[in-house]
């Protein structure tokens, strides 16, 4: 029997691939007699492990010598906090560019250490778009300024890189990294949930320029200290090594399917299609500015919402899982990271198609 197609927002699909390769070498990787999960994490066949799927990563994103690269737990909502701890320096002041739930949250949590000067805020439109760059209110004086390049919840994605000078450009990637290739260098730190586009929940890739670097506040924890992270390669405690195992497969995996370029062609052919299939029905609605439209996550809205749950209940006896939209906006959403095939995103569209005509 065939896998159903898992559009979840994260903890997300992960590649067939993937699954079967861990599968095989679950009980016993590559003749060690142990799991991943029952290594040493400082031990000379967890630490290849992690080399190579930094290696790798490295790789794919063609990452500048000059920044160091961390494999942490807490997930982005820690980043959060430690984003302002570590780069704050001898300033007070920081920018952040409010476009959706995900950046208020960045918002909130920033609040607790700096004077957060809102550059600009969508939430007035409801977060279905970017506000004009002209409008932006920066401050000549921040530590950082911090955005949110895809809102996974309003499916609202930057196109490009906002160009903020030379204050350091701070990005939560979670939802997008690896999605297409990527300048770095354009950015100070790089931030992401591994639970979307690199692997399981409970790792958390951090990308950081090494001049950022031993400014932390004070009072910051040593396991908070990017620093401190840095100088212990990854391990200043246990890291979460299955997670980062997984990651390391996934790395290989991009590599193998032709790399960011490839991979970024294949996300924009999915997203097209869909929003193709959706613009084209009277019956389904995207209500975000079609200019800043993510290619990750797909939200639509039904002509009648009162068919949603009969929606959701028949997508899934088509073997279409996970198409809810988020508690706080309704309606429902599809999310087409790296590993869900292009024959997912049109199985899905032939499903709409059809439940259109029954319903509609």
């Amino acid at each position: 029997m065939s896998r159903p197609f898992n559009f979840s927002a994260g903890p997300a699909v992960l590649p067939e691939a993937v699954l079967e390769q861990a599968k095989a070498e679950l009980t016993d990787w590559q003749g060690s007699g142990m799991s991943v999960m029952e290594m040493s994490h400082r031990g000379q066949a967890f630490m290849s492990i992690a080399s190579e799927a930094e290696a790798n990563l490295r790789e794919l994103l063609n990452i500048p010598k000059h920044y160091q690269v961390l494999f942490l737990q807490g997930g982005a909502s820690a980043q959060f906090a430690m984003v302002p701890m570590n780069l704050l320096r001898e300033k007070t002041s920081v920018d952040y560019l409010n476009t959706g739930s995900w950046s208020k949250k960045a918002i909130a949590e920033a609040k607790r250490f700096a004077e957060v000067n809102i550059v600009a805020s969508s939430e007035s439109q409801q977060f279905t778009t970017i506000p004009d760059r002209d409008s932006w209110q920066c401050h000549p004086q921040a530590a950082y300024f911090h955005y949110t390049p895809n809102e996974t919840i309003q499916g609202l994605e930057f196109q490009s890189i906002p160009d903020v000078g030379d204050v350091p450009l701070v990005a939560d990637f979670s939802s997008t990294i690896l999605s297409r290739p990527l300048d770095v260098s354009k950015f100070g730190l790089i931030y992401a949930g591994a639970q979307k586009n690199i692997g399981p929940a409970g790792l958390t890739v951090v990308i950081v320029r090494e001049d950022l670097l031993g400014k932390s506040l004070p009072n910051t924890p040593a396991i908070f200290n990017y620093e401190t992270l840095t100088k212990a390669e990854s391990m200043y405690n246990t890291p979460p090594t299955f997670a980062w195992y997984i990651a390391g497969l996934v790395f290989k995996w991009l590599k193998n399917e032709g790399g960011l370029e490839v991979i970024g062609q294949r996300n924009q052919r999915k997203a097209e299609k869909l929003y193709t299939a959706i613009d084209n029905s009277a019956f389904y609605r995207n209500p975000v500015d079609p200019r800043y439209r993510s290619w990750m996550n797909v939200p639509f809205i039904l002509a009648k919402p009162e068919l949603d749950k009969t929606f959701l209940a028949e997508a899934k006896e088509a073997g279409l899982l996970t198409l809810a939209g988020h508690r706080s906006v309704g309606g429902m959403r599809a999310s087409i990271y790296n590993a869900m095939p292009e024959e997912g995103v049109q199985a899905l569209i032939d499903f709409m198609h059809d439940f259109a005509q029954r319903y509609g």
